[in-house]
């Protein structure tokens, strides 16, 4: 079979699309024939070495295949439908998945959606439901949200009553975070970084209850200062790089603020978790309340490709690879 390999820390040029042996499954696995993974910012830090890893390795954790063989004591079996966000080696022809963490595709969601759901849809779940339960009346600051998981945060913190104000690139980011239902959209092209609190606070008197910051080192500071006193500012990522050390008693002159760094493996460290979050998500697309948005395809060979388009935030909704 084929993969993309990472062979050293660096930039999308040290991914290649070289031959490898089709993997075994063992007690526990199940080998699934790819359909399309799915690209998420991990996979970026991975690759660069932000996040330790051991090289060369597959990159890739996320995707939605066909089971083509069973190790022992797995409850799937071949010709059966899953998706998955913790597959280390997604991006690969065949793929070994612990059945633990694999999700049965239900009818109604095609395989292009479920590959794009598990690690962002997940993630907007938990944001929402468990790190800061919306409710309705709940203010909320969101940042990118013409973004794959952006889109999904909006669909299900509007889906619970809160109101949302987001923060986008372009003119044209705008008009896709308005679609998916953000009630402000505040345009950076147009907005100086340190002028954010200002405009958000022309909106929302007094602050946001909670800020889902996942860029990061650009916009942590300005959105902190979003908050009103006792919010939470939620770190789920560093599209723009890591924050830098943070001392955590200015929290106190800012109001007794709470801050968090979250991690989607906390939120589903038991399969009953897992299964009760995805179960709400794939309900939803198949009754039609959650939309998907697959913003760019491309071949598995091109991951180098998409990996530019990503870090470069030339991408909206879910980037996913297709064998």
């Amino acid at each position: 079979m084929h993969a993309i390999l990472a062979r050293e820390p660096g930039g999308p040029d040290v991914l290649s699309w070289e031959e490898i042996p089709v993997p075994t499954p063992g007690p526990g696995e199940l080998l699934v024939r790819l359909h399309a993974a799915g690209v998420n910012f991990i996979d970026t830090y991975q690759r660069s070495g932000v996040y330790p890893m051991r090289f060369p390795h597959v990159p890739g954790s996320e995707g939605s295949g066909t089971v083509v063989g069973c190790g022992p004591d797995v409850p799937f079996a071949v010709g059966e439908r899953v998706a998955w966000s913790s597959a280390p080696g997604s991006y690969a022809e065949y793929v070994l998945v612990p059945a633990a963490s694999a999700l049965a595709v239900p009818d109604g969601v095609d395989l292009d959606t479920a590959a794009a759901l598990p690690l962002q849809g997940l993630t907007a779940h938990y944001l929402t439901r468990s790190t800061h339960p919306v409710s309705e009346g709940t203010t909320v600051l969101l940042t990118a949200g013409a973004g794959g998981v952006g889109q999904l945060v909006i669909q299900l913190a509007k889906a619970r009553g809160a109101t949302v104000i987001t923060t986008v690139g372009t003119q044209a980011k705008a008009a896709l975070a308005r679609e998916a239902g953000a009630d402000h959209v505040l345009v950076m092209a147009d907005l100086a970084m340190a002028d954010l609190p200002d405009a958000v606070r022309a909106l929302v008197p007094g602050g946001v209850d909670v800020s889902y910051d996942g860029v990061g080192r650009d916009t942590f500071e300005a959105t902190l200062a979003c908050l009103r006193p006792r919010g939470l500012q939620v770190l789920f990522g560093g599209a723009s790089g890591q924050v830098p050390p943070f001392d955590l008693q200015r929290l106190n002159a800012l109001g007794s603020l709470f801050v968090t760094r979250p991690s989607l493996g906390a939120y589903i460290a038991t399969r009953e978790e897992l299964e009760w979050r995805a179960g709400e998500l794939f309900g939803m697309v198949a009754e039609g309340t959650l939309r998907v948005r697959i913003g760019r395809t491309e071949q598995l060979r091109r991951a180098r490709v998409a990996h530019e388009a990503l870090e470069g935030r030339a991408t909206t909704g879910k980037v996913l690879l297709t064998a």
